[in-house]
């Protein structure tokens, strides 16, 4: 480490100055902004990828699902990585093997390789965003904090805002592995400047135990239980012994994760943390609305694009606005969370998130594209006053030395539950839609009434009777699945009015205290 590297006062580091400081907060961006892209970038593309890979459209969302769960585990052991390796070292690798990794899902010829290749893509990203974060804040004065935050919240911002967008365009106009193979360049350059600007600004090191038995639970049992949610439909629930024992497997694990972390001098996560009040309250609340967000986020591309006709590109289309206010609120969200009462902030943003989705459960096959927009506009003031105000409620009053695992594992959950959120949207979404389609089959049998003039219309179209009843089939199922859409919108909704429950038993931090 050179000397310009030191601190004037002590053993800590200068912060950077002009081109070094430019560069090293691009590449650290640009590496953020790839990680949060795939957590997007898929959603608009599962039918394509699903098409071309010969399988569902659900079993296709387990390119969003894997990623998320491996993800999610691999984000408590980042401090254990960091404190063995060094944060640049750290860093730089996991930037490289997401490169890596997204090579190899785009050159998936199945589905199995391409779960395969998201899994290992999700363990590997775990330590990228908060290391990012520390990496930016150590690259800045100490009074200008909230600009490399605001700058690194922006990048977390725009990244599923320009998922969608460019997932669709890719997928459309190219072929869906690019939606992959674009994080290459991207993340080369990212890694190359990373390591050039940060390589002498190494943290230190030592050798700290790991808790092999908590971790090896803690997959086992996060893996079983996000794999009995995604096959589950497909092998017919519990009338399958594979999905009995996944479950069995996930109960077992969990329980005795329970018992283990609680025990154990070193656990790979604090379970203890959920004794405090705040923390398990905020963490339970952040991780039911991010589930049911994340969920309702991956359902709507999949309705517009399988049953309104939109193509990959016009579904990402669709989805843009929410960044708008989003990117205009959250630098407000960010400064008034110390003066302001954050539990009216998130109380507020539940409020926004129910009216969108009530508005959402309005939809039926007539709407048209600019009703499809306007809630997802909404949805983005909502989205600003969601995720800061949540994260200072449950991390208010952690000593600092439990920072780290506090907010580790208040991620790992609320990635857990966005996961599992999906898998259970798509899976109520198919279950709803089948029994909507039996029950308009059966008003609408032929010979009688609408069904009877719509088939002799499709046969004065020069339509073979199969051919009619092929066209009425797919009528039916679109209002089926529109219908049971608006069913998991509205429910959706009035659970979102019910997480405010959960908001007004935790304590204010003291007003004008910074957020964590």
């Amino acid at each position: 480490m050179g000397p310009q590297d030191k601190a004037a006062g002590g053993g800590g580091l200068q912060p950077l100055k002009g081109g070094q400081l430019v560069l090293g907060t691009l590449a650290l961006s640009l590496a953020t902004f790839m990680n949060v892209l795939d957590s997007s970038i898929a959603n608009v593309s599962i039918p394509a990828i699903a098409g071309d890979l010969g399988v569902s459209p659900a079993q296709g969302t387990w390119v969003i699902t894997s990623f998320g769960v491996a993800n999610a585990i691999s984000v408590p052991l980042t401090g254990w990585l960091t404190q063995r390796i060094g944060a640049v070292r750290l860093f730089t690798m996991s930037v490289l093997l997401f490169v890596l990794t997204s090579w190899l899902c785009g050159f998936a010829p199945t589905l199995e390789l391409l779960v395969a290749g998201r899994v290992l893509q999700g363990l590997v990203a775990g330590p990228m965003i908060p290391l990012s974060q520390t990496l930016l804040l150590s690259s800045y004065p100490r009074e200008k904090a909230g600009t490399a935050l605001a700058l690194w919240g922006m990048t977390t911002l725009v990244a599923p805002v320009a998922g969608p967008l460019l997932g669709g365009w890719i997928t459309d106009n190219i072929s869906w592995p690019w939606i992959f193979y674009i994080n290459v360049p991207v993340g080369l350059a990212a890694a190359f400047v990373t390591w050039a600007v940060y390589a002498r600004r190494e943290t230190a090191t030592r050798k700290l135990p790991i808790d092999r038995i908590g971790l090896a639970l803690l997959v086992l049992g996060v893996g079983s239980l996000q794999l009995m949610l995604d096959k589950g439909k497909e092998l017919d629930w519990f009338g399958s012994p594979q999905i009995v024992a996944l479950a069995i497997v996930a109960a077992v694990c969990l329980v005795v994760l329970v018992i283990w972390e609680l025990t154990d001098a070193h656990p790979v996560v604090d379970l203890r943390l959920f004794g405090r009040r705040n923390f398990a309250l905020g963490a339970l609340a952040l991780s039911i609305a991010y589930g049911l967000f994340f969920g309702n986020v991956v359902l709507l591309p999949l309705w517009l694009q399988q049953h309104m006709g939109y193509t990959a590109t016009a579904a990402g289309m669709a989805l843009a606005p929410v960044g708008v206010l989003a990117i205009l609120l959250t630098p407000v969200a960010g400064r008034k969370v110390a003066s302001w009462d954050p539990r009216w902030m998130a109380t507020c943003a539940f409020l926004g998130f129910a009216l969108v989705l009530w508005l959402r459960a309005q939809f039926t096959t007539q709407t048209d594209y600019w009703h499809i927009m306007l809630p997802t506009l909404m949805q983005g003031a909502a989205m600003a006053f969601f995720f800061i105000p949540l994260t200072t409620l449950t991390l208010a009053g952690i000593p600092p030395e439990r920072m780290a695992s506090a907010s580790g594992l208040s991620n790992f959950v609320r990635i857990t539950a966005g996961a599992m959120g999906t898998s259970i949207t798509t899976t109520v979404w198919e279950d709803r839609a089948a029994m909507h389609h039996a029950h308009l089959a059966e008003h609408l049998a032929i010979g009688n009434g609408p069904m009877a003039a719509a088939s002799a219309q499709l046969a004065q179209a020069g339509l073979s009777p199969d051919q009619v009843l092929l066209q009425l089939n797919r009528l039916v199922d679109q209002q089926a699945f529109t219908r049971a859409a608006d069913d998991i919108f509205l429910v959706s909704a009035f659970a979102f009015i019910g997480l405010i429950a959960l908001l007004w038993p935790l304590a204010r931090p003291k007003p004008g205290a910074a957020g964590p």
